[in-house]
C-alpha cells in the first residue's frame, strides 16, 4: 500500500528501477480538468486540446520482466538452466474518483522448465513499486506467484495481480501550476509562443505530479547481472 509520501527512497540503488529503463514509456501524470465535448488531439486557434489522467501507467522494467533458475544454483552455463519464465500481457485498472487513486494490474507468468519426468511446483518472487517522479520509490512490496507443471509438461503459466495505491492530491498539479499550462493563448501575444514547460518550476511540478507502477520479478543482484549480460 501507497502512503502518498516518499518513504524509500534510499533503496534505489538496490533497485532494479534505477539499473535499468522501462519497456513502455511512462505517460505524464498530471490532473487538468479539462471540460467539455472536445476529442483527443483536436485543434484550436490556442493550440491542440489533450487530456491528461492521474492514473499511474504501469510498466515492466527491463531486464527484470525475466527470471532464471539454475541447477545447480551457483552455475551460469546453458546446460543447466533449470526453469525460465517471464512477466507478460501486464494490463491494468484505475480508479481515480477517490482520496487516493486505486490501480489494480494483471499480469502472466509464462514459465519452461528442462526436465519435465515429474510434477512440480515453482514459486517465483515479483515486486510491485511505485516511482515518483522517474526517481524516487514510494512504496515497494514483494509477493509470490507459484507456477505448476504436470508429468510431462514442459510449458506452463499462471496469473498474478499487483495493487498500488497514491494519494490524489500528490498526483494533482497545483492550481497556479494548471492555469500556467492551460491558459488561453490568443494571436498576437508575445507569450503564445512560450512553452510553459520551459519553466524550471512548472516542469518540477509536472515531474512530482508524476507516478509510475512498475511490475517485475525480484531478483537478487546475480540474476540481474545474468540478465544484464547474457
Amino acid at each position: 500500500m501507497l502512503f502518498g509520501h516518499v518513504g524509500f527512497r534510499h533503496q534505489m540503488f538496490e533497485d532494479p528501477l534505477r539499473l535499468f529503463t522501462p519497456k513502455a514509456a511512462a505517460a505524464v501524470l498530471l490532473s487538468l480538468g479539462l471540460l467539455g465535448c472536445a476529442r483527443e488531439g483536436d485543434i484550436y486557434q490556442t493550440g491542440i486540446l489533450t487530456t491528461y489522467t492521474a492514473c499511474p501507467p504501469v510498466a515492466i522494467p527491463a531486464p527484470a520482466g525475466d527470471i532464471t533458475l539454475f541447477d545447480p544454483a551457483t552455475s551460469r552455463d546453458a546446460a543447466a538452466i533449470d526453469v525460465v519464465a517471464s512477466i507478460t500481457n501486464l494490463r491494468s485498472t484505475c480508479d481515480e474518483t477517490g482520496e487516493y487513486i486505486i490501480t489494480n494490474a494483471t499480469f502472466e507468468v509464462q514459465a519452461q522448465r528442462r526436465d519435465a519426468s515429474a510434477a512440480r511446483d515453482v514459486v517465483l518472487p515479483y515486486f510491485a513499486t511505485v516511482v515518483q517522479a522517474g526517481e524516487n520509490v514510494v512504496s515497494k512490496r514483494v509477493s509470490r506467484v507459484g507456477v505448476h507443471f504436470e508429468p510431462g509438461q514442459y510449458r506452463a503459466s499462471t496469473t498474478g495481480t499487483a495493487t498500488s495505491q497514491v494519494l490524489r492530491s500528490a498526483a494533482t498539479l497545483p492550481d497556479d501550476i494548471r492555469r500556467q499550462i492551460t491558459r488561453e493563448r490568443r494571436p498576437g501575444d508575445p507569450q503564445a509562443a512560450l512553452d510553459p514547460m520551459a519553466d524550471p518550476a512548472v516542469r518540477a511540478a509536472v515531474q512530482r505530479a508524476r507516478f509510475e507502477l512498475f511490475v517485475g520479478f525480484d531478483l537478487s543482484e546475480d540474476q540481474l547481472r545474468y540478465n544484464a549480460t547474457r
